[in-house]
């Protein structure tokens, strides 16, 4: 295991107990790997346009209408091709009229320079953030899953994410599924390493309910 991955479940083992259980329970999921597994681009630009496609559609209807999309701009999602494809021609892909203009606002600003997917490494995570949804259609959570499917960003908790919510109810025994302000108070002591809480979190959807018991007393402190 890397060492940044070591320390990062060290980390949120020592920060909470049911975390720790969590990893017991489900191990040390890879978050980076594991948010790659659907979103074969070579660049950060064409990362951001397939999630732009992918919104509220299933993946494999999102990469059915990317890879049409691909062929009209010439075997690459690239600024200068989709700028080249008019509303109508993208449309004719699969696409709403929305996530046309939105894939032409986003080809726009990375060719006038208002922003540079392809060198945010030197940004943090707020000003990343923010640029991104300066974008048109690109909201908090696509945004997130930019910084952590190309960015590699290890802390980032997309604390709007139902699963997200869904899973912290199960893990902590909650009575119904917390608000997002209560997940990202929640989370504070998980920082700096969100990410892999977000990953361990998704992962254990898919392992077997806790046992009632300790979990249930593991709430945070009232503030």
């Amino acid at each position: 295991m890397p060492l940044r991955d070591a320390a990062a479940y060290s980390h949120l083992a020592a920060a909470d107990p049911v975390l720790e259980q969590l990893i017991e329970r489900v191990g040390r999921p890879d978050p980076f790997t594991w948010a790659e597994r659907n979103y074969p681009s070579s660049t950060n630009f064409e990362a951001m346009a397939l999630h732009i496609v992918g919104q509220q559609i299933s993946t494999s209807a999102a990469l059915t209408i990317y890879g049409r999309v691909s062929d009209a701009a010439g075997g690459a999602v690239t600024p200068a091709g989709l700028l080249a494809l008019s509303g109508d021609q993208l449309r004719s892909c699969g696409l709403s009229r929305a996530k046309a203009a939105y894939l032409h606002d986003l080809a726009r600003r990375q060719a006038e320079g208002a922003i540079d997917l392809e060198d945010m490494a030197g940004e943090d995570d707020a000003a990343a953030l923010a640029a991104l949804t300066a974008v048109r259609g690109v909201g908090l959570w696509s945004a997130q899953m930019f910084l952590v499917h190309q960015l590699k960003r290890a802390d980032i908790l997309p604390a709007g994410d139902i699963g997200i919510r869904r899973a912290v109810q199960r893990a902590w025994q909650l009575d119904a599924v917390p608000g997002v302000e209560e997940t990202r108070r929640r989370a504070l002591p998980w920082s700096p390493y969100r990410t892999y809480a977000a990953a361990l979190l998704w992962a254990s959807l898919a392992a077997p309910p806790p046992a009632r018991g300790p979990a249930s007393a593991a709430r945070p402190e009232a503030r």
